[in-house]
């Protein structure tokens, strides 16, 4: 196998991509297209599913063009792609209706309710996980009392990578990852029927898919796949883990002997901990965040910030907004560019900020669908790069509000994602949980990680800890260390941060009654 390809299939929910690797993890060829969806002002955020077929065909097309002996060298195909949501299918394997994401705000009611009944321990205690409203749980309880035709024409509910994986094989699966953390046991990595019924979907169980571990099994590619993407029917397709999990294998969160965190700076910020067994999982207070299971016996245990860098994103906007307003035309690119810099001059603690910019409110680590960003500690002499500093520090701050409530910051942390590349954010990060940071030279995570669990079920590596071992500790980069200067600053303005969150709250209660129109 010294000249084969594994292809990893990665549908985001910026982008579709697909890449190909060599058998040493080396990226060859890549191809992308911008992902779509629309947003509704219901809260509604829904997918095309035909088109989202179409597109990651079409990325797998053009991997072949840009690769002429592909369908000669091509071992496998790994799929992953934006974790939860609701993709329903009906008995002929059509799409009922356009995707429910991740980022749909309409669950909120319901996930509340959940993590307010009775059965919630039981819920938590058997999944690992908190509920929130981007989960297909709660959405499927939206759905019982708002969208119930759309059920009874449904055979069953996939997430994104699951729906690609039936459109390449003709397979209708989901894997350990995303079944477990919805409806399952993380100690016995199954569906549990208790916590179905605690959820109250006993009525919708027809619509769970058999769990397939792509480490384990594969299908073959269908000959009408094949048509489409110019690869030969019969490749083995292996369904991956949910997104955020193929990332963490391929940015060096799979290391049993040192047990790293990572975090993804990207558009949702995520930190997560490598635990070694179900026995080592920390269960916090809040019943908040992830644990979610690796092949094998190990997991990670993940908190999950609902924005990131989309608060960067925001507060460039507006600077682009206000220069335009001047005659002045500026991209956010430009923006950005050289800001390190000027971030690092300013001085930290000159503003507080809380990074909560999503309309869907916070789900890590605590649950609020009302809460919203802030600034706090304003005053006359405070300048737009003060802000855009406590931007900074406040990503950073929300990082370690999240490992806190699993335990404690691991001995180091490894970081991907777009704004991983800002050596503000890793100094500022590194700072702020007073632990050495560094990246993995590794652009396509999310794709590299489907590739790795498809290594594996063909044979190139016995596990995902030689994978990784082989893939992605050669790319392993020179650490970042906390600047001790910064470090007593942060640990007096974490107290200020986790204390005015605690505040704000029947603040942000108040809010969204004015939103709503209620008194």
């Amino acid at each position: 196998m010294t000249d084969a390809i594994i292809i990893g299939l990665d549908a985001g929910t910026s982008v579709i991509k697909a890449v190909a690797f060599d058998s040493n993890g080396n990226q060859i060829a890549a191809s992308s297209r911008k992902n779509s969806y629309r947003s509704l002002p219901s809260g509604a955020a829904e997918q095309d599913m035909a088109r989202t077929w179409d597109d990651a065909a079409t990325v797998l097309r053009e991997l072949n063009d840009q690769i002429p002996d592909l369908a000669r060298r091509a071992v496998a195909i790994g799929v992953t792609g934006q974790g939860d949501g609701t993709w329903l299918v009906d008995h002929d394997g059509a799409p009922v209706h356009d995707a429910m994401l991740w980022v749909d705000a309409r669950a909120a009611a319901q996930a509340l309710a959940l993590t307010d009944s009775a059965s919630y321990p039981l819920i938590y205690d058997s999944t690992g996980t908190g509920v929130n409203p981007c989960q297909m749980r709660s959405q499927l309880l939206w759905m019982q009392s708002h969208a119930p035709d759309l059920l009874a024409r449904s055979a069953a509910a996939l997430h994104c990578k699951d729906w690609l994986y039936f459109c390449l094989t003709g397979e209708i699966a989901t894997d350990p990852s995303e079944a477990v953390l919805n409806f399952g046991d993380m100690r016995q990595r199954d569906y549990s029927n208790e916590v179905i019924e605690a959820c109250g979907l006993s009525g919708l169980r027809r619509l769970l898919p058999p769990i397939v571990d792509g480490a384990c099994q594969d299908h073959g590619l269908s000959t009408q796949a094949a048509a489409r993407t110019g690869l030969p029917a019969g490749l083995p397709v292996c369904l991956g883990a949910i997104d955020i999990m193929c990332s963490a294998m391929a940015a060096g969160l799979y290391d049993a002997e040192l047990q790293p965190g990572l975090t993804i700076m990207g558009s949702t910020g995520v930190h997560m901990r490598f635990v070694e067994n179900a026995a080592a999982v920390v269960l916090n207070e809040a019943r908040t965040g992830y644990t979610v299971g690796f092949p094998g016996q190990a997991f990670a245990q993940f908190q999950t910030n609902m924005g990131a860098t989309v608060n960067i994103d925001w507060m460039t906007r507006i600077a682009c907004e206000m220069l335009a307003a001047e005659g002045m035309t500026r991209s956010p690119a430009q923006i950005l560019a050289g800001l390190d810099e000027k971030v690092m001059a300013a001085t930290p603690g000159r503003a507080m900020y809380h990074p909560y910019i999503l309309a869907g409110g916070e789900r890590g680590p605590f649950l609020d669908p009302a809460a919203r960003a802030s600034f706090s500690g304003l005053d006359a002499t405070t300048g737009w790069f003060d802000m855009m500093r406590a931007v900074y520090d406040g990503l950073a701050l929300a990082g370690r509000d999240c490992y806190q409530a699993m335990g404690g910051i691991p001995r180091e942390i490894r970081i991907t994602g777009g704004a991983a590349r800002s050596t503000a954010v890793k100094t500022i990060l590194a700072s702020v949980l007073n632990r050495p940071v560094r990246n993995v030279a590794q652009d396509e995570a999310g794709a590299a990680g489907a590739a790795m669990t498809a290594a594996v079920r063909v044979g190139l590596f016995d596990d995902i800890g030689a994978a990784a071992a082989a893939w992605v500790t050669p790319l392993l980069r020179d650490v970042v260390q906390p600047d001790p200067a910064l470090v007593q600053t942060y640990d007096r303005l974490f107290d200020i941060f986790q204390e005015t969150r605690l505040a704000m709250r029947p603040v942000w209660q108040t809010q969204a009654h004015m939103r709503e129109g209620r008194k």
